[in-house]
């Protein structure tokens, strides 16, 4: 059976004969429709969090395999978490058909290789948690992974926007946000490209919070590897703590540009030494820290 994807759109038959903004229009129309198929998948997507939160917290690692938009998205994530969420490298991994090559322009064949997808999840253990894209729900290269993290022992998950995924099987948790038919027919880089950004900016997002990498909805994990993110650590002191800007450059100066000791230090007085301490035994929850120290 052709997936929804691959299928022409009703609504857009007469799309190149129309004007500029009608075009537009009809392009927001059905982006519109996205959100509420995220929303329709969400209780499946609490299990996949919850699963990658127990591999984590059991020394595993989450991996991304995706080839084409779906391997572009899922190493964009991957990415992004490391100057959000301080993430430490290689716990959240992408793994895109094709390389760094295939990211900037398309290599031909790659996603059609169930052994490049085999052979790209070598790595994956038992202790794993393991993330398909593919859009279509057939991709070959997700295939390949999905069976190798299966053989071993990986907790599997599969993102599709086909309900009658063919992958299926192979996951033991399917999110499969139906967006129905492309604005033009085939084009995943368009509704189902925008689920799955959606789905994993929630899935990756809900991850962090559950490992404790916020306080509250503050950033608390932030790297500053630029001038921005330096006034957005000192801006988050000193909204967390309501201390002056002079004396939140000075705890962070102190906890050598750590944001976490520098926060419990000017909320509870405790030096930073011992509220790294404290963070440390908290396993990094600010809130579990702050609660220890009274």
């Amino acid at each position: 059976m052709t997936s929804p994807t691959e299928q022409r759109n009703p609504r857009t038959l007469a799309i190149d004969a129309v004007g500029t903004s009608e075009i537009l229009q009809l392009l927001n129309n059905e982006d519109a429709l996205v959100a509420g198929a995220v929303s329709a998948v969400i209780p499946e997507l609490t299990k996949a969090v919850d699963a990658a939160v127990e591999a984590v917290r059991g020394g595993g690692r989450v991996h991304y395999f995706g080839a084409g938009t779906s391997g572009r998205l899922a190493t964009l994530d991957a990415a992004e978490l490391l100057p959000t969420f301080h993430v430490p490298d290689g716990l959240v991994v992408a793994h895109h058909a094709g390389g760094t090559e295939a990211l900037l322009r398309a290599v031909e064949n790659v996603e059609d290789s169930e052994e490049g997808g085999a052979r790209d999840a070598a790595a994956v253990t038992g202790q794993d948690l393991v993330v398909g894209l593919a859009a279509s729900g057939s991709t070959p290269y997700v295939a390949g992974a999905l069976k190798a993290a299966r053989a071993a022992g990986a907790t599997t998950v599969l993102v599709t926007s086909n309900p009658d995924a063919p992958l299926a099987p192979l996951a033991d948790v399917v999110v499969a946000a139906d967006t129905g038919p492309e604005v033009i027919a085939g084009s995943t880089r368009l509704k189902a490209g925008t689920a799955q950004k959606m789905i994993l900016n929630a899935f990756s997002t809900t991850l962090m919070i559950k490992l404790g990498r916020t306080w509250s909805n503050l950033m608390v994990d932030l790297v500053a590897t630029n001038k921005k993110l330096r006034g957005r650590m000192l801006r988050i002191l000193a909204e967390a703590t309501g201390a002056e800007e002079a004396a939140c450059e000075a705890a962070l100066a102190e906890a050598d540009g750590e944001l976490k000791p520098a926060l419990v230090h000017l909320l509870t007085g405790t030096p930073i030494p011992a509220a790294r301490a404290a963070l440390e035994a908290a396993h990094g929850r600010v809130a579990t820290a702050l609660a220890e120290l009274g």
